[in-house]
């Protein structure tokens, strides 16, 4: 099958928004035969009316129109696929299981690794196409010295998303293009959104979770498996009951804000543990460690670790780099440990290192200490 992809063929994944759009006009003009893909996604019945399509969502009907629209004026094939079943498997029945046990998902992050780079690169090889594209902030580069495909930061550090594709193979990057990397500024990409489409210049970022729309993740979560997460102990270091919490799904590593219990100084969660249903507090300093455990390693730069790396890592996508040692203690799990305490280290939340410009891999945190 892969013998018969044609080089000069690409799919771009198209959720009507800015950066996609500008993907697919770039690769046109770069002299690619560009096919035009919208990715039908589950989505809770509720959201499915129009009263609650937002201009933001990815997935909603006008993304969809829009999409549509700016394909037409790009003069390529456009056509909407139903993924609707695996990504409710991968991503959203993941995101409700995280959820459940006391995690911090990360929907966006299996996204990318299960159905952007998976699922619809699959259906862009039955297509004939050799790479998919996103409108993804980073670069993609092949190392003859060492043979491998390389991720490396954007131009544009403040919009960078390496963070958010960690976890591809040598394979999908291979069949990967991301034309955004090489802009030095949004408002470049913008620009050209602008030359052809002035509506579509002036589209903001989607920001909040796709399948979630109205942003309240406990009411999802708690629909989704028809089920109210029962109140259990806020307990202090020493496990003295503190108070009543209204169900671990509320709350996460670091919060402060709406615990809904004063004690007349900062307070913090400190640990979420979902099998005794339990959610200890403490001070600032308690939220701090410099020791992580994260499982499902994934690395880009190097086909084998062996001892010790210096490397720097960022705990969550906004997170600023801070450096650290890692070392392989199983196949795919890691041990970090960081030359700073790093505050808030999140389960369920990815762990992604870097060199220099280079992302190098990644993996998902399971503890801290």
């Amino acid at each position: 099958m892969k013998e018969m992809l044609d080089k000069k063929k690409v799919v771009v994944g198209m959720s009507g928004g800015v950066d996609s759009t500008v993907a697919a006009y770039k690769l046109k003009e770069l002299g690619y035969e560009v096919i035009g893909i919208n990715m039908k996604l589950w989505k809770e019945e509720k959201f499915e009316d129009e009263q609650f399509e937002n201009d933001g969502g990815c997935c909603s009907l006008s993304s969809v129109n829009d999409a549509r629209r700016v394909c037409s004026k790009l003069d390529i094939p456009f056509y909407v696929v139903n993924f609707k079943e695996i990504f409710k498997k991968k991503v959203v029945d993941y995101f409700v299981d995280d959820y459940q046990n006391g995690r911090t998902p990360n929907p966006c992050i299996a996204c990318n690794k299960f159905i952007k780079f998976d699922a619809l690169l699959r259906k862009a090889h039955e297509l004939g196409a050799y790479y998919v594209a996103t409108g993804h902030y980073a670069k993609i580069e092949y190392d003859n010295n060492i043979n491998r495909y390389l991720v490396k930061k954007s131009n544009e550090d403040k919009k960078d998303q390496t963070y958010a594709i960690y976890n591809l193979t040598q394979e999908q990057l291979k069949h990967t293009l991301m034309p955004l990397g090489d802009f030095n500024s949004k408002d470049d990409v913008r620009k050209i959104a602008n030359s052809f489409d002035f509506s579509m210049s002036k589209k903001k970022d989607s920001q909040e979770i796709c399948f979630v729309p109205d942003d309240d993740y406990s009411g999802f979560v708690e629909r989704y498996i028809d089920k109210k997460f029962t109140k259990g102990n806020f307990i202090d270091l020493k496990g003295k009951i503190l108070g009543k919490h209204n169900g671990i799904i509320n709350y996460t590593i670091g919060q402060r804000k709406g615990l809904g219990i004063t004690f007349g100084k900062p307070t913090y969660v400190i640990d979420i543990n979902s099998k005794t249903n339990e959610i200890t507090l403490g001070d600032n300093e308690g939220v701090f460690k410099k020791n992580l455990i994260a499982n499902e390693f994934n690395s880009i730069y190097y086909d084998k670790i062996e001892g010790e790396l210096e490397v720097y890592a960022k705990i969550r996508y906004s997170a600023k780099l801070t450096k650290c040692i890692i070392s392989v203690i199983e196949e795919d799990k890691i041990k970090v440990t960081f030359m700073s305490p790093v505050r808030a280290i999140t389960p369920g939340q990815a762990v992604v290192f870097y060199k220099g410009e280079y992302m190098i891999g990644g993996a998902t945190i399971e503890r801290s200490f």
